[in-house]
Parts: structure tokens; sequence; C-alpha cells
């Protein structure tokens, strides 16, 4: 199902990139917890070529954000449901290295495993606009 013209508003997150909605998590659990969303809301229904070009997108993310803030591994997911964020977006989620096995994995994604890390807004400015560059660039 699409929504025409509901676009996501986001007027307190640190946008990335905007060939697709890219935005740093308001409460990551890791440095970097980045998502990836289609401008036009979507519950699901892509076309192959829509899909593909969306996963570039999450590539493109995933290695940005690997290289900006040295991740050991890129966790990536697509979860929701149709009660609770029903459009499609995907979690890329850095993992640091030597993160010990026990807060990897879903543990480093989850708020009430990891706890949500407390980043001052400058940061997180910052931090958007070095991931952005990195997108733009060749």
């Amino acid at each position: 199902m699409r929504y025409p013209g509901a676009g996501p508003a986001f007027p307190d997150h640190h946008i990335i990139y905007k060939g697709a909605i890219v935005f740093l998590a308001m409460n990551p659990t890791q440095y970097g917890y980045t998502l990836v969303a289609p401008k036009e809301q979507v519950a699901g229904d892509f076309t192959v070529e829509e899909y593909l070009d969306l996963q570039r997108v999450v590539h493109r993310v995933a290695e940005t954000v690997r290289e900006e803030v040295g991740a050991e591994r890129m966790h990536v997911l697509s979860i929701g449901s149709n009660q609770s964020n029903a459009h499609v977006h995907w979690h890329v989620v850095p993992l640091p290295p030597g993160t010990p096995y026990e807060g990897q994995q879903f543990s480093a994604v989850r708020l009430e495993t990891a706890g949500a890390l407390r980043i001052q807004n400058e940061e997180k400015a910052a931090l958007a606009t070095r991931s952005g560059q990195r997108m733009e660039s060749p």
C-alpha cells in the first residue's frame, strides 16, 4: 500500500541524504544508527526496480556509516508491523569493534538491552553532515 503525498516529515531529525530519506535515529543504541525510508511512504508493494533502487541506497548508507564510525560489522534490518510503523524502512546499525558477543546482533539494536546513547545535538548534526558528504562523493 502506498500513501501518496504522505512523505514523512522529519523536523527534528538529522537528515543525511535525500535520494531516499536517510536520517540518524532519534534514540540510537549505537553511534551512527541510521534509518532509510522511501520518500513516499510505502507498506511494501514495490516493483523489482524500486526495491533494488532502495537496496542500493541501503548498501551505500551501510558502507558510508561503516567508514564514518569505524564499525566492525553492519546490521541491516527491516522491521515493522501494520499496527505500528507500517511503512517500509531499514535500520542500518554499526557494531563497534570489540563489542562482546552478548552485546551483538539484536542486543545491539534493542533499547531494552543496549540502552540509548546520549549524543549532543551538535554532534549528531556534525555526524549527519559528514555522512551526507560521504554519500554525495563518488
